[in-house]
């Protein structure tokens, strides 16, 4: 398909990343209790939606008991095995998908989203479950993915591309739900995590770092990031990093010869003025009182 054909909304979502998702194969099946499969090991990802029935997945050594609306995530090269444990059988979805870098056509195993990062991490394991309900978003677009890959018709891949680009959005969400959930009453987990934020800004303070970031690095959401940051250290994280980025600079007006609109950009502000109102908020006075006042005190010695 030439890129004349792309609608503009496509074709500047499909420009703006280097990987994109490639469905490998998609599948319904209904199988009964004597069905068996042998153990498979794919390079690419694989997700069962369970729509009826219970059965097992055996996977790198673990029995995951799976029922009606289990949905399960298997990491590539894992080896796993499907057993059928209802009498009446068991039908399910299975989406099995990788990313292709569009600029040399390589595969990778790795995504530009959260969904794909929190997957990988090692302390998920081999695998990823969620619970959801029969009519939840992610069995929509899961559904919506194996209709469009039956139809094979003109515009069916851009398609796919954005109902799975969807469905991690969905996944990511759930994801960021069941962890929030399950460390609220792990104060020690919480501290951990507020500890390790905290860490993160120290180290990358310079950089064009938004709360979001912050949030998304230790997979929180904002709003409980925030909640939990400022419950922890009696301060909000944008007064933590704003008051991070003063005192780094301080170092820099009185240690080097940079004009204060270069000690800014190199603490990371965008702009000098904001820099400045900060500063004087935190400080009491402007960054070049400061540094004047830094250097005749060296200067008096």
């Amino acid at each position: 398909m030439s890129e004349a054909m792309l609608p503009k909304a496509w074709e500047g979502l499909i420009n703006n990343g280097s990987f994109l998702p490639v469905i490998v194969k998609t599948l319904e099946r209904i199988h009964d209790p004597s069905w068996s499969m042998e153990t498979n090991v794919h390079d690419h990802f694989e997700m069962v939606y369970i729509k009826r029935g219970n059965a097992i997945f055996q996977i790198s050594g673990q029995d995951v008991h799976l029922g009606p609306n289990d949905i399960v995530i298997i990491k590539p090269y894992q080896p796993h095995k499907f057993i059928v444990k209802s009498q009446s059988g068991c039908e399910f979805i299975v989406l099995r998908f990788k990313f292709r870098n569009q600029h040399d056509d390589e595969y990778s195993d790795i995504s530009l989203n959260d969904f794909i990062e929190f997957v990988k991490n090692k302390e998920s394991g081999p695998f990823i479950t969620l619970k959801v309900s029969r009519k939840n978003d992610i069995v929509y677009v899961m559904n919506r993915i194996l209709r469009e890959k039956e139809k094979q018709d003109l515009w069916g891949d851009f398609l796919s591309y954005l109902l799975i680009m969807e469905l991690f959005v969905l996944i990511s969400r759930a994801l960021k739900m069941e962890w929030e959930e399950s460390i609220k009453n792990k104060s020690l987990k919480v501290k951990e995590l507020m500890q390790i934020a905290k860490e993160y800004m120290e180290k990358n303070y310079e950089k064009d770092l938004t709360l979001t970031d912050v949030a998304r690095y230790i997979f929180l959401s904002q709003s409980y990031f925030a909640h939990a940051f400022k419950e922890e250290f009696d301060i909000s994280p944008k007064s933590y990093l704003l008051k991070v980025r003063v005192e780094k600079s301080k170092e820099l007006l009185e240690k080097t010869d940079l004009k204060v609109s270069d000690v800014a950009l190199s603490v990371g502000f965008s702009s000098q003025q904001r820099y400045n109102d900060i500063f004087k908020k935190y400080v009491g006075m402007t960054p070049l009182k400061y540094k004047k006042r830094m250097k005749a005190a060296r200067m008096n010695k």
